[in-house]
């Protein structure tokens, strides 16, 4: 399984939006600072993800929630992934 991911600091207010095939590995390297592009606003908690069966489907939604139309949506994609979950 791929995911596409949601991390944010709500005090910060920053939301960062990415893939993996390993969520638990990408936010320890995400809190302990190996990512360059999120390591100035730590701390950052895991808001929501979405599964996808391949790692093309999730480079394709993550730059879809990144660009264009789904970037409209950024600070509601929290919102939106948590309410598809069952």
């Amino acid at each position: 399984m791929w995911y596409v991911y949601c991390l944010e600091n709500v005090e910060k207010h920053y939301l960062y939006i990415g893939s993996t095939n390993n969520i638990k590995r990408r936010l320890y390297e995400h809190n302990h600072g190996l990512c360059k592009t999120t390591r100035p606003y730590l701390p950052l908690t895991l808001s929501a993800y979405i599964a996808v069966t391949t790692e093309q489907k999730a480079r394709t939604l993550e730059k879809y929630f990144k660009t264009g139309s789904g970037g409209r949506i950024g600070s509601f994609l929290p919102i939106f992934m948590n309410s598809c979950v069952a």
